[in-house]
């Protein structure tokens, strides 16, 4: 804090002082007279060091002594850079704006995904828990049958989604996500509940005490009170008693779930629903789990039999749990953090040229302040300085971009369950000057580098001539070259996202999306099915006759949701066919019409069909295809286990009733008035007379559902929304991406704007002297373009070749095109030089109209 030559003195007066007070009053008074010295001088020399930097008085003993007083040199910089900074406001907003835009968006999407791709899960030794193969289609019979003896774990535990409703007080009916599981879950994730207890031994047989076990956010929203630990609570019409509550921050399978309740299960049920996860001995890998993997399959070859294609013996896999529960969301959060840091290197690179821009500009100032004394370490750090002062800018300016547009990023991204747990938190500050400042010590660097290297006494010549041997530049050409690559990249990716998307959306599912409202409902699992039965109908019957709509029909399962509700089925006359399963639909009369699903042949549901009469089935095309090839099958009969076969009446096109992109399923449909099974959930469809008011009888739709008691809805949507879902989180990114783009166009712009008004100002001379020669205005014009385009078609080569290069990476994104598709290289190759020429123009215009006597005339 002090100059050298005063350090040397006041160090000299203090060794006196402090030995003649050692002799007097002994060593310890001494070093304590000392301490007090300096304890008590720290805040005066800060005050001192502050006003002498910032006021701009720098004593000879710095200039002198270089190793002097650092702090009060540095704080005159800082002065100095806000000074040059406030002076050059253009510079100073694109620079800022420029860097913020990059670090917002790295800063905002960082802190999003961290969580889920990052963070360590709310496990106990999570790196031994792992998941079973066939997710979600164990049945209890499988899982009671390995129970006793699951070799090689120290625990296996089943659960599936079961989602509740919830009454509690005055408060009304509302449906909540839960996990309905064996007693064994929280030993084998290894969590203890923050209160009570969690599922222990016996919670999970039959006649067992119904239990519940709480989020900590559904217990503080039902009042935060820790007598409800040991309580009843309601769910789904069933009294449970809250055995404890989850530590905060738990979450298990995602964040979405807020209540965990025993199941009690049935040895005898053999319906496949349960996901099975296993923790492992201590210190066992999973790859040595394979010779207990193949004693379970052998104990269930031994006790099952399966369809060939839901055999259990056959393709036995252990994955981590985090594989598991968040490996499908990492390639699409990694691939938009890394589109990010290149819109982050970009903003980076388009700071560093104008920077290059400034420091050429001052290379005469510089020179001149060398040639009297200054030494070039002091000249870089004003560099330094100057760019982490523009770095600490942009990370303030980045982190109050990125909180203002949180959500709609958070929106952009897919997310799944983890966008309504994505917050605002201090990390968002945190990580946005932080990446500012090492984005700004990146573009320092380079800028120092220049000034280091840089021919101070050629500048002074240069000044000397006017300018007139200025050349130079290739740095800043390769900062735009690497830049427009770059962009390249984004354009690329952009291209190919949305040539996919639009081929998705391109392919037939089977019904008529447009005009379709949704609404998902849930009932009660102590209501009786013929109540179900009754209170289904009358829905149907009350939303059909809404004002706007149409039809009205139920299903127990809509189509593009994903596969799930298959059925055994048999074919009357056909022994010799394997045992197998197609699609089973429980649906009402409309359900096709409402739907808007072709009949190829035969007739569908009509009012012939009722409680009662003889049990009817719809099977699809691919049903039709498989089972009776070269065949008739109207009036044939298949069996799918009720007290009848069933007689089918009608063929209907293919659906796609897993996902898009599925090959045809075999499917069949049943009358759901005519089967004594009535399922706890239904999704009612709606057919408005106009395509666009499908979102808007939503409201009405949920009044009708929401007057009864025992009844919730799960969610009320649109056909529109589910084909966006079933299109999957590529349809999120090519959002995302196509906005990237757009920055990534606009930055690249700027950069090359940067670089060619600075090429036409080192050359403004020669221009000048070359007009008044006899040169036409429009041949300078074309020059200068012709050096933007010459940036653009290089930075577009490279990134033609990276794009090549890494066009694997991305090919799980894509459907129907190729990762190196011509036609989106071709497409982003245009949209980039575009750009890149309409940026260079306006130099140019500019250096088109030089005037060569105000040229001459400064020289």
């Amino acid at each position: 804090m002090l100059p050298v030559a005063e350090r040397d003195e006041v160090l000299a007066d203090l060794e006196a002082e402090h030995l003649e007070r050692s002799r007097r009053d002994g060593p310890r008074a001494a070093d304590a007279w000392l301490w007090r010295q300096v304890l008590s001088s720290v805040p005066r020399l800060i005050r001192r060091s502050w006003w002498r930097g910032w006021s701009g008085f720098e004593p000879r003993a710095n200039r002198l002594q270089p190793g002097g007083p650092s702090m009060e040199s540095w704080i005159l910089d800082l002065r100095f850079a806000a000074r040059r900074l406030r002076t050059r406001p253009v510079y100073a907003l694109i620079s800022v704006l420029t860097l913020a835009l990059g670090v917002g968006g790295t800063s905002a999407v960082y802190s999003i995904i961290r969580r889920p791709i990052w963070e360590p899960l709310p496990y106990e030794r999570s790196d031994e828990i792992a998941m079973f193969w066939n997710d979600g289609d164990w049945s209890e019979a499988e899982f009671t049958m390995l129970r006793p003896d699951m070799p090689a774990f120290r625990s296996v535990a089943a659960y599936r989604p079961e989602d509740v409703i919830v009454e509690h007080g005055d408060s009304p009916a509302r449906l909540v996500p839960a996990i309905a599981s064996s007693a064994e879950l929280f030993e084998v994730l290894g969590t203890r509940p923050a209160l009570g207890r969690g599922f222990r031994a016996g919670d999970d047989l039959t006649g067992a005490e119904p239990v519940a076990v709480l989020s900590d956010g559904l217990w503080r929203e039902l009042g935060g009170d820790p007598a409800m630990v040991g309580g009843r609570l309601r769910l789904d019409g069933v009294e449970r008693t809250v055995i404890g509550v989850m530590p905060r921050g738990f979450w298990f399978p995602d964040p979405s779930i807020r209540v965990w309740i025993s199941v009690q299960l049935n040895p005898e049920s053999r319906s496949g629903r349960y996901t099975l996860v296993g923790a492992l001995p201590p210190g066992q890998p999973i790859e040595a789990m394979g010779p207990a993997l193949g004693r379970i399959t052998a104990a269930l070859a031994e006790q099952f039999s399966y369809p060939e294609q839901w055999d259990k013996t056959r393709n036995a896999a252990l994955e981590p749990i985090r594989e598991a529960l968040v490996g499908s969301l990492r390639p699409a959060l990694l691939a938009t953090l890394a589109v990010m840091v290149l819109i982050l290197i970009i903003a980076a690179a388009n700071v560093t040229a104008l920077m290059l821009g400034q420091v050429d500009g001052r290379a005469t100032e510089l020179a001149v302040r060398s040639a009297i004394g200054a030494d070039r370490g002091r000249l870089v750090r004003q560099v330094v300085v100057e760019a982490l002062v523009l770095g600490v800018l942009a990370g303030a300016v980045g982190a109050l971009l990125a909180t203002i547009g949180f959500r709609a990023i958070v929106g952009a991204i897919p997310l799944g369950a983890w966008a309504e747990e994505a917050s605002v938190d201090w990390m968002l500050l945190a990580v946005a000057i932080a990446v500012a400042i090492v984005a700004a010590l990146a573009i320092a660097l380079i800028a120092a580098v220049s000034v280091w290297r840089g021919d101070l006494r050629g500048a002074l010549v240069r000044a000397r001539t006017a300018g007139i041997g200025g050349r130079g530049g290739r740095l800043e050409s390769g900062l735009v070259i690497a830049q427009v690559a770059i962009a390249m990249l984004i354009a690329t990716g952009a291209a190919l996202l949305s040539r996919s998307v639009g081929n998705m959306y391109a392919l037939d599912p089977g019904v008529d999306t447009r005009g379709v409202a949704v609404v998902d409902v849930a009932f009660g699992a102590t209501m009786p099915a013929a109540d179900r039965a009754r209170v289904r109908d009358e829905f149907v019957r009350e939303l059909g006759e809404l004002p706007g709509v149409s039809r009205a029909a139920v299903t127990q399962k809509l189509p593009l949701r994903g596969s799930g509700n298959n059925w055994g089925i048999a074919v009357e006359g056909r022994p010799d066919l394997p045992s197998s399963t197609t699609a089973f639909r429980i649906v009402s009369a409309d359900y096709f019409a409402t739907l808007g699903i072709a009949l190829r042949s035969g007739r569908v549901f009509d009012a012939s069909d009722r409680a009662g009469s003889e049990l009817v089935v719809v099977v699809n095309q691919a049903l039709a295809d498989k089972y009776f090839p070269g065949d008739d099958p109207i009036g044939r009969r298949i069996s799918t286990g009720f007290a009848t076969p069933e007689r089918i009446i009608g063929v209907v096109e293919n659906v796609a009733e897993a996902a898009l992109t599925d090959a045809p399923e075999p499917a069949r449909y049943m009358l759901a008035e005519q089967l004594p099974y009535v399922p706890e959930g239904h999704s009612f469809v709606l057919r408005t007379d106009r395509a666009g008011d499908a979102a808007a009888v939503l409201d009405a739709a949920q009044r009708v559902v929401r007057g009864t008691t025992g009844v919730a809805v799960q969610e009320a949507t649109t056909m529109g929304r589910v084909l966006d879902r079933a299109i999957g989180p590529v349809r999120q990114i090519v959002t995302l991406f196509v906005i990237l783009t757009v920055v990534a166009l606009v930055l690249g712009a700027v950069g090359v704007y940067g670089v060619i008004s600075h090429f036409v100002w080192r050359r403004k001379r020669d221009w000048g002297i070359r007009i008044a020669l006899g040169l036409a205005p429009m041949r300078v014009m074309r020059a200068v373009v012709g050096r933007g385009a010459g940036l653009m078609a290089a930075g577009i080569a490279a990134g033609v070749l990276g794009a090549i290069a890494l066009a694997q990476l991305g090919a799980a994104f894509l459907y129907g095109v190729g990762a190196a598709d011509p036609i989106s290289l071709l497409a982003a190759s245009v949209a980039l030089l575009a750009v890149g020429l309409m940026a260079a123009a306006i130099p140019a215009w500019r250096a088109g109209r030089t005037d060569p006597l105000s040229i001459l005339r400064d020289s």
